[in-house]
């Protein structure tokens, strides 16, 4: 399976991707001379990646297990290399997942299933980076 994305440079270090679908998204290498920065880092975007391809992954999980889930919210920290290439050497992700009810073991496992089988963004930072997680559970109103 392809997928295409395109990259134009705007001034600077500011760049706009847009993906094969469309949708675009501000870049910027550094915080510009006139200190305002309007777009996410490259690397801040791989944290993005990750973040929403494991969102997505426990949220399908915990729903096809019918856990009432109503909200996931995954809080990510990556700490990255001091010496070039500055790779992701540790990324922390602390869910929140809000529902009625929701079984402990059921989160863990959908969480566990993301990070081992499905989450290609988090398989592909774990051939650098050592990945951890953990989780809390909120009981909706």
């Amino acid at each position: 399976m392809a997928t295409t994305a395109r990259v134009k440079w705007v001034e600077g270090t500011r760049f706009v991707g847009e993906s094969g679908r469309g949708h675009a998204v501000v870049m910027e290498g550094m915080v510009p001379e006139d200190g305002v920065a309007i777009g996410i880092s490259p690397m801040g975007m791989l944290l993005l990646g990750m973040g929403g391809c494991t969102a997505i992954d426990v949220v399908m999980i915990l729903q096809k297990a019918r856990e009432k889930v109503t909200d996931c919210v995954v809080e990510i920290e990556g700490e990255r290399a001091d010496e070039i290439p500055k790779v992701y050497k540790r990324i922390h992700a602390h869910y929140i997942i809000t529902g009625h009810g929701l079984k402990p073991s059921a989160v863990e496992r959908a969480i566990k299933l993301s990070a081992e089988k499905y989450c290609s963004a988090t398989i592909m930072l774990a051939a650098t980076a050592e990945i951890t997680h953990d989780f809390e559970i909120v009981e909706a109103d």
